[in-house]
């Protein structure tokens, strides 16, 4: 009995995350200082907020500082806490995210913000009691829970500003993450000489306390009427139709008002028909087939940058012979193009798609992880800086990307928690790959006998590496990204299906042990899709569709929000069933007053995908 309802706890903490902000709340959100609210005022806001969250990756300058102040010489002991770090931070957001939709932007990165830096301030206790337990629990357990809250706040919310620019959106709040490490490295060095480590995390703590409050308190969701009906929803094998109420006697054209159902008479190239949206709940999204294969394909994008970006320096002065101040200075025009590919991928997934962006990105990483070894052995230092730049570029691209790939096919109401659980990808990527890399470059050179400055102890993890690459690169191809490939039904004896050069490719079992594909041409294709919209439901509603994770507003659907009554049409006369190619049909916004049919083929609003 008790675990059942621990279970039924669970499943509702991850099923509805609608906005809970009050009447108040949300009217005190349409103005700031006393003056209107704009959402461009979140974008500088989210940059510094994260920029600030990005110091994280300047832990390495306290390594050797933070030994010799515990144990007196450099023991290699200081670096576990970043990796604890990232460890919390996957966690964190991952638990948190749906508390975070529930919530809103800006208490989340109040608390966040706070534990962050009280694990500065713990850390710093630790520091002076020489205690690498508290720098662990401070720096590593709480500032990393606060981390994991702090990285998600402001993309959540810019995500829902910026629905018509949602790459954009996520690239501009990920991109101060990125560029956040080689800003606040120069910072704790000088402190250190002229106020000691232990005061140096404290005063670093109170001053990124102050601006990370500041941010916070610019941060908040869209009110209500932002948000716009769009079109119909399919959910659970109904067809929902909402509509948006005209004012009486209002003179609005008629393309404003997308028609639920074509006009069978309207020439097809006038015809305005939305595809339906998907309406999903955020534990139905994460039973999705398409959300582990991004799950595999996000950890595939990370993994190899995150271990050649632990290990770049090593790489300039062990094998190409580099001085430590020119390893240096690759870290941190590295660091630039992991800024610049964070908003240079994901405005482009703008244009492209999210998935053809994906597909290069992984490509990308694929081709330079087979090039690496030819590289190491020849030794050519050019080609080196000119390759691992651009595998660090489609990596920060994919932290700048995902977000708008997750808004694209879960909705809005579903981002935090989505991408909180995939934040957790981060940390396997970290840690695991950080250990595995480890190991095979221990083994190399304690038990095989190799230098450090030998090229095969990198060799050897650059295979698996690339490896992992072409693997999210595969699994990627089978994401279905666009709302027909996921509607459409499998057919008898169907394995699985993608989509090559526009046409779907079909895996299907014949018999036992026999199987063959099944190229579709589009004739084939638009018949199947022709006979499942002619089988579905449909339900006229009355009232703006309120259920959690819709993804109404980017695959044609409905958002939130109380947008006063639409139509009052019962569809075939019972409203659930109806037969739309009936005479009695009532006509829906029809003012030539002609019958309506249901549509061959719905186009229209609908995500790059292919």
């Amino acid at each position: 009995m008790e675990e059942s309802y621990i279970w039924s706890k669970i499943q509702g903490y991850y099923g509805e995350t609608k906005y809970n902000g009050s009447t108040k709340s949300i009217q005190d959100d349409r103005s700031i200082l006393g003056k209107p609210f704009k959402r461009w005022y979140i974008a500088p806001a989210a940059m510094v907020f994260q920029a600030i969250c990005g110091s994280v990756y300047a832990w390495s300058v306290f390594n050797l500082p933070v030994d010799n102040a515990i144990y007196g010489s450099d023991q290699k002991v200081a670096p576990i806490t970043f990796y604890i770090n990232i460890g919390c931070l996957g966690i964190a957001a991952s638990l948190l995210g749906p508390w975070l939709e529930r919530n809103g932007p800006r208490k989340a990165a109040t608390i966040g913000g706070t534990l962050f830096c009280l694990g500065h301030w713990v850390a710093a206790l630790g520091i002076h009691l020489k205690s690498i337990s508290l720098v662990f629990f401070g720096y590593g357990v709480v500032s990393g829970l606060g981390l994991g809250l702090c990285y998600i706040s402001p993309i959540s919310a810019l995500q829902k500003w910026f629905p018509e620019r949602k790459g954009f959106g996520a690239g501009l709040s990920v991109c101060g993450f990125g560029i956040g490490g080689l800003i606040c490295a120069k910072i704790p060095l000088p402190l250190i000489q002229a106020i000691g480590l232990t005061l140096t995390f404290v005063v670093i703590g109170s001053c990124y306390w102050v601006i990370l409050m500041i941010c916070a308190f610019i941060f908040r969701f869209p009110p209500p009427e932002r948000t716009k009906i769009r079109g119909p929803i399919y959910r659970n094998g109904t067809l929902f139709i909402t509509r948006k109420q005209q004012k009486p006697g209002s003179a609005q054209d008629e393309k404003s008002m997308p028609p639920v159902i074509a006009d069978s008479k309207t020439p097809p190239q006038n015809r305005i028909v939305f595809e339906p949206a998907i309406d999903l709940t955020l534990r139905e999204a994460l039973s999705t087939y398409e959300y582990l294969g991004m799950y595999m394909m996000f950890l595939a994008n990370l993994v190899s940058g995150l271990v050649i970006l632990s290990r770049l320096a090593d790489m300039c002065i062990n094998v190409f012979d580099k001085s430590a101040d020119t390893a240096s200075t690759v870290v941190a025009i590295n660091g630039g193009f992991n800024f610049v590919g964070r908003l240079m991928f994901s405005s482009l997934s703008d244009v492209i798609g999210r998935k053809p962006s994906y597909l290069v990105m992984l490509g990308t990483q694929v081709i330079i992880l087979a090039v690496l070894p030819l590289i190491f052995v020849t030794k050519n230092y050019w080609a080196f800086l000119l390759a691992i730049w651009t595998l660090t570029c489609a990596y920060g691209g994919g932290f700048g990307t995902i977000p708008a790939f997750i808004h694209d096919l879960f909705g809005m109401h579903n981002i935090s928690g989505l991408h909180g659980i995939l934040l957790t990808a981060w940390s396997i990527a970290g840690v695991g790959g950080g250990i595995l890399f480890t190991l095979i470059y221990n083994y190399l050179i304690h038990v095989k006998g190799y230098s450090p400055g030998s090229p095969e102890v990198y060799n050897a993890n650059f295979y698996w590496l690339c490896a992992c690459a072409a693997t999210g690169f595969v699994v990627l191809l089978f994401v279905r990204s666009t709302v027909k490939d996921r509607l459409l039904p499998r057919v008898g004896g169907e394995v699985t299906r993608m989509r090559v050069f526009g046409r779907i490719l079909r895996f299907e079992k014949t018999g036992t042990f026999r199987f063959k594909f099944n190229y579709l041409k589009p004739e084939e294709e638009e018949k199947e899709w022709t006979s499942f919209w002619a089988n579905i439901k449909y339900h006229e509603e009355t009232t703006v569709v309120t259920t959690t994770g819709s993804m109404g507003d980017v695959m044609g659907g409905t958002d939130r929000g109380d947008m006063g009554p639409v139509a009052n049409v019962t569809v075939g006369g019972t409203g659930v069933g109806g037969d739309l190619n009936r005479a009695d049909t009532p006509r829906i916004d029809n003012p030539r007053n002609e019958p309506l049919s249901r549509p061959d083929i719905p186009r229209g609003d609908v995500p790059r995908g292919e």
